[in-house]
């Protein structure tokens, strides 16, 4: 990310201001908590910065969201809300927006040469590991979107990341007062929906007609929301991309950044935390943000076993739309800082995650290994690929379709032309909101042609349930034929994806892998092997420098 875009990201920034005097009619909409009024750009209207709860600070801290207050007051709506708390991170672009605990806004695009009534409306929860992002970030602006989709509502949520929403605080004297700790960032979620079936027909759409999608942690989200009693109802449709209900830790997973918390915060009690300046959390985050929590299996919001929820047909009531990409984990290449630290990290993440597997399990990883070629750094990547994303995208789906529901499956193979990137975690969202110009992820300016085929795609699952088009025929998921749109340069769909895979490795979906790595320990065969071969290496360089210095004295 340039200098020029951090520049462009932090200058867009303003307080959106109460306005006095007149106001363009057209451009704005009443909502229970004010009148708020949009920007216009062509055809398009933009609301940003739209509160749809209270500010979560003060005593409000660590709570879950509180309902917006009444008010007539007309208010501008032409800034993004802040960003939540976070590093600043060069593929989080919201992250160099400014940030503060008082994050919980949503921005709504209309196209106003569309008059359609009661127009159906899609809401994105946006992605970052549960750690990161926001609705600042330019991928996610929904121009484009709507001018090429005028009677879709485009809605994108802000909520709390990191350390103000996933957080267990359950360890802290006076903890048991913050029960929803662990999940405040999905119950802002549902807040916000809940805001959208009050307020967005003031806009022109439909409370009745509602799709959620989200990417990584947001395909998490999307895919955790059908199985939460306080989400029903509202919302129709789901469309998860390269996130699943695997995207979610137990208690014990949760505890590390609970300790680090205290660690970094010194702070035992919640009176001490709650003491904290914004600044203080600002500080203490940028020491903890790489050990971000996702949502805890916590047994009150979130079941202990997600998978079962969609085993009992807890979702049969809505439509799924859900896949990932071919080449995941060559995402992390760029994350990490290269091939080389990639090289190295994997296969100490593997070897934590299979030490703690039986003898049988182990066997099935060592099988899929053996019949992948190539380095075997990518064939582990490829094994993650399986179990962390597509392998939990299949169960969802099976079960949902199992259970009464509509499914629909998509597997994603563009690559990025970024090298080794390959079709890598995040490729797809440039061709989603037709924003081809943020090259990120794709390396490239996207294929517009391919974008508009995704969107339209997209928003035909949110009009009617049925992603086909007019040139593709998009079959349902069923157990039967797993009937999967294979979405290449050319879209078509292929039946039973990657089967051998499947039924190699889905035994194991019951195990939860998920990318945990603040607890990883280093001493696992491939550290102790590269020591040792590090340790070789320069006992012979010694060895050598000695012979040479023998040799050198002897000439002399």
């Amino acid at each position: 990310m340039t200098n020029e875009s951090i520049s462009r990201i932090r200058d867009s920034y303003g307080e959106n201001q109460i306005i006095d005097g007149e106001y363009e009619a057209e451009l704005s909409a009443k909502c229970v908590n004010g009148v708020f009024v949009g920007a216009k750009a062509g055809n398009i209207c933009a609301f940003r910065g739209i509160p749809y709860a209270k500010p979560p600070v003060g005593e409000l801290r660590w709570k879950a969201p509180v309902p917006v207050e009444s008010s007539d007051t007309v208010v501008e709506a032409y800034y993004n809300g802040k960003t939540p708390i976070q590093e600043e991170w060069t593929t989080e672009q919201a992250s160099y927006y400014p940030q503060s605990e008082d994050c919980l806004y949503l921005n709504i695009w209309k196209n106003l040469s569309d008059n359609t009534p009661d127009k159906p409306v899609m809401v994105f929860f946006h992605g970052g590991s549960y750690g990161w992002g926001g609705t600042a970030d330019p991928m996610y602006d929904g121009k484009s979107f709507v001018s090429k989709q005028s009677d879709i509502i485009l809605v994108t949520v802000g909520y709390r990341v990191g350390i103000m929403g996933f957080v267990d605080l359950s360890y802290f004297e006076g903890g048991e007062q913050f029960p929803d700790s662990p999940n405040l960032g999905i119950l802002d979620q549902i807040e916000a929906l809940r805001w959208i079936k009050n307020n967005i027909r003031g806009f022109g759409g439909n409370p009745d007609n509602v799709t959620i999608f989200g990417e990584s942690a947001g395909g998490g989200s999307v895919s955790l929301l059908p199985i939460i009693p306080k989400a029903k109802g509202l919302f129709n449709r789901v469309i998860a991309e390269s996130g699943s209900v695997a995207l979610t830790f137990s208690k014990e997973e949760c505890r590390e950044f609970s300790m680090r918390l205290m660690l970094e915060s010194k702070a035992k009690s919640m009176n001490e935390l709650m003491l904290l300046s914004e600044e203080d959390l600002k500080r203490i985050n940028e020491n903890l943000n790489e050990y971000n929590n996702f949502p805890q299996r916590d047994g009150r919001i979130i079941p202990l076993d997600p998978y079962l929820a969609y085993e009992k047909g807890k979702t049969a009531d809505i439509d799924i739309l859900i896949g990932t990409n071919s080449e995941e984990m060559n995402y992390w290449i760029g994350e990490i800082g290269g091939i080389i630290p990639f090289r190295f990290s994997i296969p100490i993440k593997f070897e934590n995650d299979i030490k703690k597997l039986p003898s049988a399990d182990k066997k099935r990883i060592i099988r899929f290994l053996d019949s992948m070629k190539g380095h075997k750094m990518w064939r582990i990547a490829r094994f993650y690929d399986e179990i962390m994303f597509r392998l939990p995208a299949v169960e969802q789906a099976t079960l949902h379709h199992r259970n009464g529901g509509r499914a629909y499956m998509y597997y994603w193979t563009v690559p990025s032309s970024l090298p080794k990137r390959m079709a890598c975690h995040a490729v797809e969202l440039s061709y989603v909101f037709g924003n081809l110009e943020e090259t990120i992820y794709t390396g490239e300016i996207a294929d517009e042609a391919l974008s508009d085929t995704v969107i339209q795609m997209w928003t035909n699952f949110a009009r009617t349930g049925n992603p086909s088009t007019d040139d593709l025929i998009w079959e349902p998921y069923t157990e039967q034929k797993r009937a999967t749109m294979v979405i290449s340069r050319e879209p078509n769909i292929k039946y039973d994806v990657l089967s051998g895979r499947r039924r190699l490795l889905s035994p194991l979906l019951r195990h939860m892998i998920n990318p945990s790595y603040a607890t990883l320990d280093y001493n696992v065969p491939f550290v102790r092997k590269a020591i040792a071969k590090s340790a070789f290496l320069v006992a012979g360089i010694a060895g050598a420098a000695w012979l040479t210095a023998k040799y050198i004295k002897n000439k002399g």
